[in-house]
């Protein structure tokens, strides 16, 4: 370490906790820890220039799961898991407001639909099936129907006449979220390190010792909130999930509005800035997106290109202004892995894919098990 006395006295002593991942859930559990403890302090770590994982790179949906997504869910889990689910997500998504206001984050409430292949018909009649007793699930929660048909108004090819409608569904703009956030964070003293990945670590009596690719120090409490890349950290049930993203250039009359879902969920778009942004398609080669890698294939941003041209935009000229990717943490469960994993040490990871709307509950729930 080529380091000061006044750089290791400033940012690298006496430090009582360190929160690994400067995500939403990394940077929501420091503002918690520093209201918890005023005097202490806290510092982040981020490997990335920009926060890495998904934070910065999804696609702005305050979502809790669309008909068939709930389903599925269903198959899996248990009533009370998946309604406890769709509880943490709402309130998820209410803290977050909260916290940075819907004004700070562009905040719209325009719903979101599902849209099912014309060639889907069986998956279609089910979620028609089992609307209303979905409904009927959901109405403590928000008092009042979610789910509804509409007719295809925005005109998309190759689906179904109607959608299934959710009047709760919301976006945000991911950008100004991670700022607001990110200035928040700094405006109460948190000190965050970028570029400093963690390589091991090693707990004492009454500390842990950090050992990154810059340096090694000390802390009382080590906190991780790397979600998709939490597996290269901690024994946890965590696989990484690469999430594919596009966009347009800006299109003239864009008349599409509100957030929409395609294929159970495994597509999904949105109008940002008159443009359209689309992801997904990891279903179609599950094995290869379980990756850590910041990479795009051709296969699916080939599938995603074609079906902007079949479905989405079919009568409209557009050209792609370029692409990214994100990594997700999932597992077979969709609850998010919140606990305290030795004397000093905790995490909060296994996000499933609902960062937006679960990533501040998580990042709370985190600081209060310090």
């Amino acid at each position: 370490m080529n380091f000061s006395y006044w750089e290791i006295k400033s940012w690298l002593s006496n430090i009582d906790f360190t929160v690994v991942g400067s995500g939403i859930v990394g940077l929501s559990c420091a503002l918690h820890l520093k209201e918890r403890f005023p005097k202490a302090k806290v510092l982040i770590l981020e490997k990335g220039t920009l926060p890495q994982g998904a934070s910065t790179k999804n696609a702005g949906f305050a979502c809790f799961g669309s008909l068939s997504e709930i389903l599925d869910d269903l198959e899996s889990h248990s009533e009370d898991e998946v309604i406890q689910l769709i509880k943490n997500r709402v309130k998820g998504l209410k803290l977050l407001r909260e916290t940075l206001g819907d004004n700070t984050i562009n905040y719209q409430q325009l719903g979101g639909y599902e849209l099912f292949y014309k060639t889907d018909s069986e998956l279609f009649e089910t979620c028609l099936s089992k609307k209303e007793t979905i409904n009927k699930l959901l109405k403590p929660i928000f008092r009042d129907s979610v789910f509804s048909l509409k007719d295809n108004i925005f005109n998309f090819k190759n689906i179904k006449d109607e959608y299934i409608f959710n009047q709760f569904e919301g976006q945000i703009d991911t950008g100004k979220m991670m700022e607001a956030l990110l200035q928040k964070v700094q405006s109460k003293g948190i000190k965050i390190l970028n570029n400093i990945s963690v390589e091991e670590f090693s707990e004492r009596n009454d500390s842990v010792i950090v050992k990154t690719n810059q340096f090694e120090f000390s802390t009382s409490k080590l906190l991780v909130a790397t979600n998709g890349f939490a597996s290269q950290l901690l024994n946890e049930k965590i696989k990484p999930a690469r999430a594919q993203v596009l966009i347009t250039k800006p299109i003239k009359n864009l008349n599409i509005k509100g957030t929409f879902h395609l294929d159970r969920g495994y597509y999904y778009f949105r109008n940002i800035d008159d443009r359209i942004l689309f992801g997904g398609g990891r279903n179609l080669d599950f094995k290869t997106e379980e990756t850590t890698e910041f990479n795009q294939t051709d296969l699916i941003q080939n599938k995603l290109t074609d079906l902007l041209k079949t479905t989405i935009l079919p009568n409209t000229r557009f050209e792609i202004d370029y692409s990214w990717s994100g990594i997700m943490g999932v597992g077979k469960q969709k609850k998010a892995i919140v606990k305290q994993l030795t004397n000093h040490m905790f995490c909060g990871v296994r996000l499933g894919g609902m960062g937006v709307a679960i990533g501040s509950l998580v990042g709370k729930e985190l600081a209060e098990l310090v």
